[in-house]
Order: structure tokens, then sequence, then C-alpha cells
């Protein structure tokens, strides 16, 4: 399996190297030069199957060029025992037709868990048989952060800053990844918004003399191994519910578009979804975007959903690589139109992603709303990001079951969920004393050269 940048100026690499590299030299984002498809055979076989075997299956043609099978075997299984549901990723129905798929029962409560965990596990393997030590440097609105740090807390091989925006996660985004007391890993709090942790995180990658000196690498959805590792869950929910043998709907909430072009990867497999539906809430570029084809920036709105509060998405550019027919030069000039505020969508493209992708949106008066609707009909407690998905998903029922990706545990967002309900969630007992934990964090301006040298003094201290 080889991996080309979506901007077409990069290397072509194998699996580990497109991994350990991150985002790509010419600054676009590694995808797989051809995507394998499973047979229907195939397919009907994962029925049933442990969500570890699943996930070897599904991943194997990707990665077989850098792992022995028994090597990722292992790795996934190390990966997903601490998970505290023995299905990792179970189903719950919410109606006839409507089914919650709950992806929080990893050790940070979170989505992002199914795919850090294993790359902890890849990263580490990788590097100690290379010798390598790296950087890893992340964005986060606040789940991929606390991942990402529980993941690497304590390995050797590995540095972990990870920049989330001040003042906009929540308390229990916050001290997951302050509290930590590992000396490898480091919470910056940088002045300004999610977007401006990306683009610093993108700035360092895109500085070669201090990428090469510190050993850059990145475990934000720019690295394809993270989309990859939630491609399992696609076949995981799909195959519980009948497929191949009937069509299955996935309805994501989504900002930065990772998690849905995952569902799009396990359609391009074989995996048959009706639709791929685009949930966002009141910052709702992608949803203006593939309604009209305008792509433009604006200000970033807080809200109580705060990992979907964002203007700029990484990983739409890889649809858009596909929706170009991988027209590496239009996409590289997309996105230096996009730092000047933002690009229109070709007519043809527009019409590939429209194929592809539906969309809405969930205003906060009807995010807090479907809180306090689904406990009463249902007695399911949801997130503030997984009750934008519920919402946004009523509007594509028909035909196909449909499945809302419930991507955070209601206790990361206790004071949304209490004002909609009046119901405070407690998180799990392995965490009651998270906030009787000391916190370590450095306040950083958002300027590059402020936050390289954090980074190299803390590396070398």
């Amino acid at each position: 399996m080889r991996y080309v940048s979506t901007r077409s100026q990069a290397p072509v690499l194998g699996f580990e190297d497109t991994m350990l590299t991150g985002l790509a030299r010419d600054g676009g984002l590694y995808v797989p030069e051809t995507v394998p498809v499973m047979s229907q055979a195939d397919i009907a076989a994962l029925a049933g199957l442990p969500y570890e075997d699943i996930a070897f299956r599904v991943m194997w043609p990707f990665v077989a060029d850098a792992f022995t099978e028994d090597d990722f075997a292992a790795m996934i299984a190390r990966a997903y025992a601490g998970f505290g549901h023995d299905a990792r990723a179970p189903l719950v129905q919410l109606a006839p037709g409507h089914h919650l798929l709950e992806l929080f029962h990893g050790p940070t409560l979170a989505f992002k868990d199914f795919a850090m965990q294993l790359i902890g596990q890849m990263f580490d393997h990788a590097l100690t048989r290379r010798g390598d030590k790296v950087t890893i440097v992340g964005a986060t609105s606040g789940d991929t952060g606390s991942a990402a740090i529980e993941a690497f807390r304590g390995l050797d091989a590995v540095d972990v800053f990870i920049l989330y925006p001040h003042g906009r996660v929540s308390d229990v985004q916050r001290r997951q990844m302050t509290t930590p007391v590992e000396a490898n890993v480091h919470a910056l709090a940088l002045t300004g918004h999610f977007d401006d942790c990306q683009a610093r995180v993108k700035d360092m990658f895109n500085d070669f003399a201090f990428r090469d000196r510190v050993g850059l690498a990145g475990v934000n959805s720019i690295n394809f191994a993270r989309v990859l590792a939630q491609v399992v869950y696609y076949f995981a929910a799909a195959t519980a519910l009948g497929a191949p043998h009937r069509t299955v709907s996935f309805t994501v909430p989504t900002g930065n578009f990772g998690d849905i072009f995952a569902g799009h990867i396990a359609k391009r497999m074989g995996l048959p979804i009706d639709k791929l539906v685009v949930a966002t809430n009141q910052n709702d570029i992608l949803h203006r975007c593939l309604t009209t084809g305008a792509y433009r920036v604006g200000d970033v709105t807080p809200s109580i959903s705060p990992s979907m509060d964002i203007q700029v998405s990484s990983n739409f550019e890889r649809a858009l690589h596909l929706a170009y027919g991988g027209d590496g030069s239009a996409i590289a000039q997309l996105m230096a139109e996009l730092k000047e505020g933002g690009f229109t969508v070709s007519q043809g493209a527009l019409q590939a992603l429209q194929d592809t992708y539906v969309s809405g949106r969930a205003s906060e008066r009807e995010t807090s709303q479907a809180i306090t609707d689904y406990l009463r009909r249902t007695g399911e407690l949801l997130c503030p990001h997984s009750a934008v998905g519920v919402k946004v998903a009523e509007a594509h029922f028909g035909g196909a079951p449909m499945v809302t990706l419930a991507t955070a545990h209601p206790a990361k967002f206790p004071d949304a969920v209490e004002t909609a309900t009046g119901i405070r969630p407690a998180l799990p007992p392995r965490m009651a004393d998270l906030f009787d934990r000391d916190e370590r964090v450095t306040r950083v301006d958002n300027d590059l050269a402020a936050v390289e040298a954090v980074i190299e003094e803390r590396r070398a201290a």
C-alpha cells in the first residue's frame, strides 16, 4: 500500500512512514493511492466477531507493509483492553430504524480513543524498532488532546505537546490534559480558538528546520492512521445491522471532517452505506459549503458543543482531493485561497461531494432540546455533540436504518447536560478524583516562535 499527498508534491510513502510523518512536506495530507475493496463474503464474515478481530481484518490491507500479522494483532489487543465495554462500540436503539453507536467507552470517554490508543501502540512499536525518538505536537478542540496524552504518556520514545484553546474546552476536557504527571506530556493553553491551534501546528510542520530538529510527528486527524482506525466501527455497526445484505446510513457530528471521511473510506471499501450525513453545530461552515459550494471562513462562535467549534476543517482537504479526481494542483490552489479567507468549489467537484455526503445543522436551542427530548423518550443521556447528531439525523430517516455516532460521554460536558435535563452526569469511578488532581499547564501566545520556543525548552528539560 502506498500513500500520496493531496497536493501531489511530496514523496510517496509506505504506511509506517506515512504514520510517523503526519503532514506531508508539501503541506498536504496523505491518502492511500488506492483503497482495497472487501468482498461481500468477507464483509458478511465480520458479523458477530469481537471488535478486535474486525479491526484486524479491516485495517490489515492498509498496514501490511509495516507490521507482521502477530505484531499488529497484539497491538490491537493492547489498544482496546482498557475500554469499559466488552463490545467496545455498542449499539443502542433510540427508535425504530435509529441507533446510537456509543463511542465513548475508552479511557478518555471520547471516540478519539479508538484511534489514539492504537496509534500509541503503533508508534511505540515502530520507534522502538528504529531506535528513534519523536516530538508529537497536536491541536485539540477538546477530545483529541486528552486521548493523545492518554495514549502516549510515559513512553520513552515520545514527547507530547498538545495545544488547546484557552477557556474554550470543558473543565473535564482540560483536566484530562493538565493532570497527568508523566514528564513526557505537556499541555499548552494557547490564546485563541481551535483554528489558531491547528494553524500553529501546521506552521510547525512547514518550518522544516524546526520539524527536523525536534523530530516532529503529528497525531491529529491530519495523520491518516487516525482516520483508518475510525473506519473500523463503521464496519462493526453496519454488519451488526445486517450489512452487506442491507444498506445502513450514518450521521456524524463533526467539525474537522475526519470521522465522516472515515465513513467514506468504509464505503469505498465496499461497505453498503446509503447516506453519510454531516452534522454541524452553529459553526456550520461544512454544511454551508456542501449546500452552496462556498467555503468562507468566519468567526468561531463558542457553543455547548465545543469540539465542533471549527472553521478550518483539515480533513475536508481529503474529501476535496477525491472530488477533484486527485488533482493535486487544484487542491494546492484551493488551500492557498483558504489562507486568504475561502474558496468556491467547482461545479463538478461540488456535485461529487453532494453525491457522497448530505448535511445539516443544529442550533444551540435545538441541541439542548434534543438532550432533553431524548432523555424523556429513550432514557439515553446525550452529550451535546451527540445531540447535534441525533437532531440532524431526524431529517434524514427513511429506507436504510440510521446510525448516529455518539462521540463523547455526557459527563465530559456536565454543564450543558445539566442545563438541558437537570441531571449532572457523573464521571466513571476511575475518574472520580479528576477535580482533586493538581493541574500542570503552560499558557502560550498565539505566536509560532513562542510555541516553538516552549517546545524546544521543554523537550530538552
